[in-house]
């Protein structure tokens, strides 16, 4: 299939979306968000290159899994191999979980071909942006940064 850089995987997430979860951490961000859980992830030349075709191996090893987390690091800085992942992914049944640090409205005006494939995959999308600089921060509450 192709190739993604990761900091790693938990085979059985709890933690991660609904139910037991794959969860792969992406390597590399640019957000430097300050309450970030995985600063180990920001360094886009850490982590380790991984074929996608392993990791959907080990998924399918995985009976219990009801669905497929992509966290981070940003996931979507590496959108082709992930579309392409989660899309064998939902051919088994599964659903799939993205984390990010960018609001769906930037999604949406990146344009782009890849990361509009990767959010078409997508069946849960949970964005993330700074207190006080987001639009939906007002909706939610000003102590809510995270929007599902």
């Amino acid at each position: 299939m192709a190739s993604i850089k990761i900091a790693g995987v938990v085979n059985d997430s709890i933690v991660d979306g609904e139910g037991f979860r794959f969860t792969i951490f992406t390597q590399g961000c640019y957000h430097n968000c300050p309450e970030c859980q995985n600063p180990q992830t920001h360094d886009v030349n850490g982590g380790r290159d991984v074929d996608t075709d392993e990791l959907f191996e080990q998924i399918c090893e995985n009976p219990l899994l009801s669905g497929v987390t992509f966290s981070g690091g940003e996931p979507f800085l590496q959108p082709k191999p992930l579309a392409e992942l989660a899309e064998k992914v939902h051919e088994r049944g599964l659903d799939i979980t993205t984390f990010t640090g960018y609001t769906l409205e930037q999604l949406w005006q990146m344009n782009n071909e890849d990361v509009n494939a990767l959010l078409a995959q997508t069946d849960v999308l949970i964005d993330y942006c700074e207190p006080h600089t987001c639009d939906f921060n007002h909706e939610l509450g000003e102590q809510n940064s995270q929007r599902i």
